[in-house]
Order: structure tokens, then C-alpha cells, then sequence
């Protein structure tokens, strides 16, 4: 989860392919405006929707866009579905995380995997008539890759040495190396595919070839789009367009929805979950995610460099009650970012704690009783605060004092976060193990030397390992060793992964949760 005042709370200054799930923290100055100016002028606004509503969805968002420039964005929420509505990518994801076609409608790799031909749909067209070519996925896949550019996205295309059109309809990406994931990273939000004759007026009139027009983005207030006709897919979108309000405080979205102003609530935290599962107006649509939570047990500090105090804290963690306390019931325990979910999940790691064990632990590391220490959590999500107050209490067992010090979240992005001993964190899952763990716990990794600055030879061998092979069996068996040893000698006490789930109007029909977190508007239709 995790997914900065604009910059740190949606997550602009973050670094690395995983993304900070903001969402769950909603920090913006415009929730001080709006508690400034009143809610009057929101409810007006709600209510002028309410009227206007007709075959248009309206989505309520916490957060704002950081970007509307695809390649650029990190915040999650909004930015992805409106990405989702406005552009394509290459390849897509079910909610079973499989890769399915998008832009491509087919794809080769080679035995080595060192080679992938993606071959495009013909016919498709931008919003403004031009022709889908080979030439904008190779001009979209070279921005990506510059460093200019800043994309979350260029570290896992490092991999990549060459892309380049065929034909007008086919594209050829060389790899440096095999990497078994490339169809699954052409997938991901970062990647949409733009023209660039375009690029020049991406972030104020954004083109794409996807099921919606952009019509405009309010800053701070809401996103516009109207349908595509033109669309390639046949029958889709059902819906004339949507409007996706910013609403920063959940309990006027959820009053919104009661009073037929709102038709859909995105990622509702757990405290506002059976409040809407109660109502007469609208259900709750929950689904298991990838997105975690843990306590952060940095190695580039004492008393963390041991691997016997991360040990004895890591024993320390009681996973389902913790998770009970921290998400009331709305999350799974797990060991690792990969989730409980997924079939290489090892539920035989998840233990109960072992008090005794950890205090011998801790012992031979030479930490005695009354030992002290600060957790820092950032304000926000409440459930990260609930989940420091338990491991506080589990702690008194072993004699360890921890003190929570709560902190302005922007402050904790970018003065504390990876320069702190001990913290608690949350960040989105991604939807193959390699791009979950990878750049986590491999030495080279861009978040684990962000974050917790791990180290372990085995470790990193096992991933290289993993992500260069395409036997699922093997993948399954080297990605279970790595969980067994992360499990006891990992820089992260990881807890559990949170349910993602939205309000939504009972006027709204056929809509289903997303383990990715994103709201698929595309196949929709509204009732009265």
C-alpha cells in the first residue's frame, strides 16, 4: 500500500517499479480546503451530478492525478483508471492476473527467451483518427526507457536492448538477458501506448485509443471522460462516459452514494466497509489484492544489521491476529509480498509466534530486558497505526519497549523512509512473483536499496534463477525456497495484504472487484 503533500502523498518522489499505494493514505492540503471551505460546495457539486447523472458513471476517488502523462504516473487510484479508460497497452490482465491480448493480439518468444514479437490488431485508431502503428509502440517503449522520461516502469525494462517495428504491425523486443515476465511488465499501468505526434499535449489533452475520450481534468475536483465509438472492442464501453470526483474523506463519498449523488466508491478502508455492506442503496464488492503491509526492519542499522534480532522479531509477529486488529477482518496474513492467492504461496511459513524462541534470540544478540526502540508510522491509515500498537504490546513480552512516534506523512516520505531503523509500511503488489519480490530482495534491487537494504547470496541467486526460466514447476519450487528464507532471515516483518473493495450503487450492474485495485467501467450498465 502505499501506495507526498501532492508530491509525497501520491507518491511522486517514489523510486523503483513498485508503487506506494497513496491511496490508502489520503494526505492532500485539498482535504484542509475542503474542511475550509465547508462541505456545501461539494454537496452542491454532488447534487448537480446527481441530476446530470443519466448513462454516465460517477466514481468517487480520494486522491487526485499526479500526472496524466501514462509513463510518468506512481500515485495508483485515479490515475490508473483513468489510464485504463483513456489508453491501451500491448497486453492486459484478468483477475485471475493471467496476460491476456490488448493493443497486441498475438505474441511469439523464443526458447531462449530473449526475443518477443508482438504482433497489433489492424484497424485500431487514436482519438483523433490516426492509425495505430509499430512506430508508437517503439516510440512509447524508447520514452520509457530514458531516463528522462523518470518512469517507474524503465527498471523493469532494463532487460531490454532493442525495440524496433518489423512491419507496420509488428514489434520486436531483444532482451539482454532471458526474462520469463516481459508480456506481464506490457501490461502494467506505465505502459500505455501513445503516438507521438501527441506527446506534446499529453498532460493537457491526452489521446489514446481506448474505450474513452478524455474531456477534461479539474485539478483537485474531478476527471471527464465520454465514450469512444470508435472503439475496437465491439460493444463496449455500454456507458455514455464518467465523472470521477476527488473526494478525500470516505463518510461524505458513502453519503454521497446514500443520496443517489455517487454510483460507485473507490477502495473503501476497512473502517467503512460494513457500513456499506448495511445499506439499502448499494453493496459492497470485495476482493483478496497483493497490496501488503508490514513493520520495516532496516539492515543498513543496528540493531537490524543481526540476523538474529530481525529473527526474533520477525517470531514476535502474531499474523492473524494482528491482521484482525489491524484490518477488522478485511485482509489475509501472508510471509511475503506474494500473496496468500497466489499458487506459490507457502502457507506452511505462516507460524504462530514463538515468544521463547525469540527472546533466546535476542539474547545471544546481546539485547537485554528494557530494551529500547521507536517505531515511526505515517498518519493516515489508521490500520497501520492499529497494526504498531499490536506488535507495541507483542513486544512487552520480550522486554522491548517500543515507543510509536506518528508523523506527517510527506515528512516520512522524504526525510525518514530508508533512513529510519523501524517503521511500518504499506505498498501495492504487483502481479507476477518476479516483479513482487525482485526488486525488494535481490542486493541490486532499486527498492530493497531504498528501503531496507537487504542482503543475501541465495536469495539473490534464486531470483535470477526464477526469472529467467519459464518452467512453472521450477518457478514454484525456487520461489517457495525464497519464502522460507525471508520468512526467518528477511529485512521485513510482512503481516498481511489488505482486500481491496469499492461501494457501489445497486443501480450499477455487472461490475466486479479487481485484485490489481482498478475500477473496470469498460463493460457497465447503469439501471434506474
Amino acid at each position: 500500500m502505499s501506495f507526498a503533500s501532492l508530491l509525497r502523498v501520491w507518491g511522486i518522489n517514489k523510486r523503483g517499479f513498485a508503487m506506494r499505494n497513496l491511496t490508502l493514505r489520503p494526505r492532500l492540503t485539498r482535504r484542509t480546503a475542503l474542511a475550509a471551505a465547508g462541505a456545501t460546495a461539494l454537496s452542491a457539486a454532488l447534487s448537480s451530478a446527481r441530476a446530470a447523472a443519466g448513462n454516465t458513471i460517477r466514481v468517487a476517488y480520494p486522491v487526485p492525478v499526479g500526472s496524466l502523462d501514462p509513463a510518468k504516473m506512481r500515485t495508483g487510484g485515479l490515475e490508473y483508471n483513468y489510464a485504463h479508460c483513456v489508453f491501451n497497452r500491448l497486453t492486459a490482465q484478468n483477475n485471475k492476473l493471467e496476460v491476456m491480448p490488448d493493443l497486441a493480439h498475438s505474441w511469439d518468444v523464443t526458447e531462449d527467451l530473449k526475443t518477443y514479437t508482438f504482433h497489433l490488431r489492424p484497424g485500431v485508431k487514436f482519438h483523433n483518427g490516426k492509425q495505430l502503428e509499430a512506430a508508437d509502440v517503439v516510440f512509447t517503449y524508447k520514452r520509457l526507457m530514458e531516463k528522462e522520461t523518470a518512469s517507474v516502469l524503465r527498471a523493469a525494462l532494463s532487460v531490454v536492448s532493442n525495440v524496433e517495428a518489423v512491419d507496420p504491425l509488428t514489434v520486436r523486443f531483444t532482451l539482454s538477458s532471458p526474462y520469463t515476465d516481459l508480456a506481464a511488465v506490457t501490461a502494467q499501468y506505465q505502459a500505455q501506448i501513445l503516438s507521438e505526434s501527441i506527446i506534446d499535449t499529453i498532460t493537457t489533452k491526452p489521446i489514446g485509443t481506448g474505450p474513452f475520450r478524455f474531456v477534461e481534468y479539474r485539478p483537485g475536483d474531478r476527471l471527464v471522460v465520454e465514450k469512444n465509438p470508435d472503439y475496437f472492442v465491439p460493444g463496449s464501453p455500454k456507458i455514455d462516459g464518467a465523472v470521477m470526483h476527488i473526494i478525500p474523506e470516505y463518510t461524505t463519498a458513502v453519503a454521497g452514494m446514500e443520496n443517489g449523488e455517487l454510483d460507485l466508491i473507490y477502495d473503501l478502508p476497512p473502517e467503512q466497509i460494513d457500513k456499506v455492506k448495511k445499506s439499502k442503496v448499494s453493496r459492497v464488492e470485495e476482493v483478496a489484492c497483493g497490496s501488503w503491509e508490514g513493520i520495516i526492519l532496516n539492515d543498513a542499522f543496528k540493531p537490524f544489521t543481526d540476523p538474529r534480532v530481525r529473527e526474533a522479531f520477525i517470531k514476535t509477529i502474531d499474523r492473524q491476529k494482528f491482521t484482525d486488529i489491524a484490518m477488522f477482518g478485511h485482509g489475509l496474513p501472508t510471509v511475503t509480498p506474494i500473496p496468500p492467492t497466489h499458487p506459490y504461496f507457502r502457507k506452511d511459513l505462516l507460524a504462530p509466534p514463538d515468544i521463547a524462541g525469540a527472546k533466546k534470540l535476542l539474547a545471544e544478540a546481546g539485547i537485554g530486558s528494557d530494551f529500547p526502540i521507536e517505531m515511526i508510522i505515517a498518519t493516515g491509515s489508521p490500520w497501520e497505526e492499529r497494526l504498531g500498537v499490536a506488535f507495541r504490546d507483542a513486544a512487552k513480552q520480550l522486554g522491548v519497549k517500543v515507543t510509536l512516534r506518528i508523523v506527517p506523512g510527506d515528512k516520512f516520505d522524504t526525510e525518514m523512509e530508508g533512513k529510519i531503523p523501524f517503521s511500518v509500511d504499506g505498498f501495492f503488489g504487483r502481479p507476477t512473483p518476479d516483479m513482487m519480490v525482485y526488486s525488494w530482495y535481490h542486493s541490486t534491487g532499486s527498492w530493497n536499496n531504498t528501503l531496507w537494504h537487504y542482503s543475501n547470496p541465495e536469495v539473490d541467486k534464486i531470483l535470477d534463477t526464477a526469472r529467467a526460466t519459464a518452467d512453472k514447476e521450477e518457478q514454484k519450487r525456487l520461489y517457495g525456497r525464497f519464502q522460507e528464507i525471508v520468512a526467518k532471515d528477511g529485512p521485513c516483518c510482512m503481516v498481511f495484504v489488505r482486500n481491496f473493495a469499492c461501494g457501489v450503487s445497486k443501480r450499477v450492474q455487472d461490475f466486479t472487484g479487481s485484485p490489481q485495485m482498478w475500477v473496470d467501467i469498460n463493460n457497465v450498465s447503469l439501471g434506474t
